[in-house]
């Protein structure tokens, strides 16, 4: 793929593509900005390279979540490192949890707040089938899992999601 091609689909890709930042960096949108970032210039540098062995979506958001596992690493080292070198100072205050950042209707809520009981792999591959229309073989590739691994996270987090939401559902039905 040319360059021009790449930065063109990249553009085109660009709002699927911040979501999903969003989602891998827990809904920190300063966080997903920066990842996102690292992501394209990763991508521009050359440093990530799309081979063609899966659709170019599922290319990039891999190269996404790799940037934000690295950058949740690095952090997670820093601040461990730091705590013990200021001898047990108390962390800095956390990050605006998702219903801050992204204030939406009141079943967005419950919605987000049911995805956040999930394990991680659950959430993940929920995201990228129901909200960014990948195939389950495609979240896969982006988390870099065996495709048996994703379904079964698949299956797994659609029943506890439903279980979940059934109370809030039953409720608003009564």
């Amino acid at each position: 793929m040319k360059p021009g091609d790449l930065e063109q689909h990249i553009a085109q890709l660009h709002p699927a593509s911040f979501a999903w930042a969003l989602t891998c960096c827990s809904w920190d949108r300063t966080e997903a900005e920066e990842v996102l970032h690292s992501a394209y210039v990763r991508v521009l540098e050359g440093r990530a390279r799309f081979a063609g062995r899966s659709s170019l979506k599922t290319w990039l958001f891999s190269v996404v979540r790799t940037v934000a596992t690295e950058t949740r690493r690095r952090r997670w080292f820093r601040e461990v490192a730091l705590k013990r070198w200021l001898e047990g100072t108390p962390p800095r205050d956390s990050v605006a949890g998702p219903d801050e950042v992204m204030a939406s209707e009141e079943r967005g809520a419950l919605v987000r707040h049911a995805l956040q009981q999930l394990a991680i792999r659950q959430r993940e591959v929920l995201d990228l089938v129901f909200f960014h229309g990948l195939t389950i073989e495609e979240a896969a590739q982006v988390m870099g899992v065996a495709l048996g691994t994703a379904r079964v996270h698949y299956q797994r987090g659609k029943r506890r999601l439903l279980a979940l939401l059934a109370p809030e559902e039953m409720h608003e039905a009564g």
